[in-house]
């Protein structure tokens, strides 16, 4: 992983340059959570088995884990806003070639809609810092927070879209280029009101320091991080199937897993102001992690409307703190800003490619076992598993604290 320090622009256009933030995130997680309500449909006409369908989740988040540590390198060469706009024509040619109804093409453009989504999710924040050096929570919350309203709106809306006259799931995911094409428009257009890349003083700082690699902080915090990703994109692959085969219609299937993604909004806005508060982070973490367990508990000895309406929505409230809480750790636990560019760059590699085998393990354990028991009593193993993880994540300590105790013994 990489850091940027930028000289502090001044004369743009400060809303469009909001804008064009928000647009981005408008376009970070619609083309994966779009998905899910609709898998069912895609399966059966593309005839694809439940662990393959599970790789239309999974695909980006290796995407997401490769292109980590390689996205500040273009940031670097090119700047952050020509590599923002190539990763937005990226993610609008994935979106077209994966509405192509043929499984080729489906994991193709699933494949470069996972890079297009990761270089921007890594960029944004560069950007964010270099424009908005004294607002960077802030224009953190407000993105953060528009790339969840549009992530849970896409999940409501796909099988309404899929069922308009003549759309059918192609064109209903189709249509989330829209707003790539708006972004590679403000972006082009905003690249060109701004100074030489060569005027933009930029100091690299390497990430090379191996004792990273030997701090259990850092495996604690990649292994919150990975498996709080796991539970997450499974339950976007798979909560409206799981939903579905406990008789709910694909629609409310949808809505519900809008739903989920629309209540964890205010607790992931406000939990990483509250964990701010608190020298240690463990029983905040480990409580919302219970949350979540909690829900997934009631899907399995549950198929009651009101069982389902309260599993889902622990699910969403959990999930929804959790991924904002792993993010604020990545600050949180390194003592200065290049410890924790090492420790994100370390655990965004890590966790991702755990992540990534959630949807698809989840989906082979179903394919065997034509029900969701054993996939259930999975998530609930990883969700005890993450609550360990996230314990130690949370205690009130530093990598910098744990290289000191290298450095000290190895000089004895």
């Amino acid at each position: 992983m990489s850091m940027y320090q930028y000289e502090d622009l001044k004369g743009y256009n400060q809303l469009l340059l909001i804008t064009g933030i928000v647009v981005i995130a408008f376009n970070l997680r619609p083309a994966i959570t779009s998905v899910g309500p609709l898998v069912g449909v895609i399966g059966d006409e593309l005839g694809l088995a439940n662990w393959s369908v599970g790789i239309l989740t999974s695909l980006p988040l290796v995407a997401f884990a490769v292109m980590s540590p390689v996205a500040p390198k273009l940031g670097l060469r090119y700047t952050n806003e020509i590599v923002l706009i190539w990763s937005m024509i990226v993610l609008l040619a994935g979106i077209l070639i994966r509405s192509v109804p043929f499984v080729v093409s489906l994991f193709s453009g699933t494949l470069m809609i996972g890079v297009g989504v990761a270089v921007s999710n890594v960029l944004l924040p560069g950007v964010i810092k270099e424009r908005f050096p004294n607002r960077v929570t802030l224009m953190t919350s407000v993105y953060a927070t528009a790339m969840g309203l549009v992530a849970a709106l896409a999940s409501g809306i796909s099988v309404p879209l899929a069922n308009m006259a003549g759309f059918g799931w192609e064109l209903s995911l189709a249509f989330w280029g829209l707003p790539a094409v708006a972004g590679i428009a403000i972006w082009v257009y905003f690249v060109k009101q701004r100074r030489s890349a060569d005027e933009v003083r930029v100091k690299y700082v390497a990430a090379s320091d191996v004792r990273m690699w030997k701090s259990r902080l850092a495996w604690e915090v990649a292994i919150f991080l990975g498996l709080q990703a796991f539970l997450y994109y499974v339950i976007i692959a798979w909560l409206p199937q799981i939903l579905q085969d406990y008789g709910t219609s694909k629609e409310m299937a949808g809505w519900l897993l809008s739903y989920s993604q629309f209540i964890g909004l205010p607790i992931g806005f406000l939990l990483p102001v509250i964990a701010g508060k608190f020298k240690s982070q463990s029983m905040l973490t480990v409580g919302t992690c219970l949350l979540a367990m909690i829900g997934t508990f009631g899907l399995l000895f549950g198929q009651s409307s009101f069982t389902m309406l309260a599993s889902v929505t622990l699910i969403g409230v959990g999930s929804g703190g959790l991924f904002p809480l792993a993010l604020a750790f990545l600050g949180m636990r390194a003592s200065n800003a290049r410890q924790a560019a090492e420790l994100s760059g370390m655990a965004q590699a890590l966790g991702y490619f755990l992540a990534a085998i959630g949807p698809i393990l989840i989906g082979y354990l179903n394919d065997i076992t034509q029900g969701w028991q054993l996939p259930l009593i999975t998530l609930l193993i990883v969700s005890a598993l993450m609550t360990i993880a996230g314990f130690g994540a949370g205690r009130n300590r530093t990598v910098g604290d744990e290289y000191a105790a290298m450095d000290e013994g190895s000089t004895d």
